[in-house]
């Protein structure tokens, strides 16, 4: 009931590039394009102006935008206030997307207990980098993102989403057998300042966190090596390539010998893991089941949070 093209306009705000509108929205570049110019004809004012190699929202397009914004929620809620007209169990279909840990730790819990409580509601789970799980929701491709918050996600304040916080979940690091700090009753993450580092590649949720986490202990990691799976990481560190940070529900693999050693000297590096939905979309009952499974799993299942 709303233009689609909306859609393509907001994944442009989002990206600043056609080319990357279109790859999020599945559309070619061209056909991007077009529905733009044809829709600033049919509004009678400029969409977007070019600027170096990306192109740049108008006054009129953020306006558009805005109101946009506003009428997405709106249906949302609409959907929401007509599912309470019909009775029943909770039914239909739940999609999550989940970053890595989430997705291996958090969300088959999350996927059992719906399983208990709504045994009519089938839950779908795709594991996704956090920026991608916003493009994905924005495209109704998902229904419940849960990511952590790092510098690439939309600011809370963005209205197009509501984003809730699930909890805070420490950073360990991870030495090798031999490492001078495994016999430390105190450790600071500066105390690693001067080791190679092995971080995931430029760019993704993991490299965003390792980096600004040893900027706030005061110091620039050295980044040796890039892996973007535990099992590589864990390899590199068992054999004295470098050191690492892992989230405390990152399940390593037991195969390579490594020891984790939880940060005690503040700053200690913390990720945040958040649940996103469209905005207006969360008392939709399949999707408040989703929340209320998120929280419960959450607030009573987690003891691996704990040193």
């Amino acid at each position: 009931m709303i233009d689609r093209r909306l859609r393509v306009l907001a994944a442009i705000a989002r990206h600043g590039t056609v080319t990357a509108a279109a790859e999020v929205c599945r559309l070619t570049p061209s056909a991007v394009s077009h529905q733009m110019q044809a829709l600033a004809r049919e509004l009678a004012v400029p969409l977007l102006e070019p600027v170096g190699r990306g192109v740049r929202l108008t006054p009129a397009a953020h306006t558009l935008l805005e109101h946009g914004e506003t009428l997405t929620a709106q249906w949302e809620q609409a959907r929401a206030d007509l599912a309470a007209h019909r009775a029943g169990a909770v039914g239909g279909t739940l999609r999550f997307a989940a970053f890595s840990s989430a997705a291996a730790v958090v969300v088959p819990r999350v996927l059992e207990h719906l399983r208990r409580e709504h045994p009519q509601l089938r839950a779908r789970l795709r594991e996704t980098e956090p920026a991608r799980s916003f493009d994905l929701l924005a495209a109704e491709d998902v229904d419940l993102a849960v990511v952590v918050a790092t510098p690439s996600i939309p600011p809370a304040s963005d209205p197009a989403f509501d984003q809730h916080a699930l909890f805070d979940e420490p950073l360990d690091v991870l030495v090798g057998p031999g490492h001078p700090l495994l016999d430390a009753d105190v450790v600071a993450l500066s105390d690693l300042a001067a080791d190679p580092w092995v971080c995931g590649n430029t760019g993704r949720a993991y490299h965003q966190l390792v980096t600004l986490a040893c900027s706030q202990a005061g110091f620039a990691p050295d980044i040796a090596h890039h892996a973007d799976e535990w099992d590589t990481g864990a390899a590199l560190v068992a054999r004295g390539f470098g050191v690492a940070l892992v989230p405390r529900l990152a399940d390593l693999p037991a195969h390579h010998d490594t020891r984790r050693l939880p940060i005690t000297t503040p700053p200690v590096p913390t990720r945040r893991v958040i649940a996103a939905v469209r905005a207006g979309s969360q008392e939709l009952p399949t999707i408040a089941a989703g929340l209320d499974a998120l929280r419960h799993v959450t607030e009573t299942g987690l003891d691996a949070l704990d040193p």
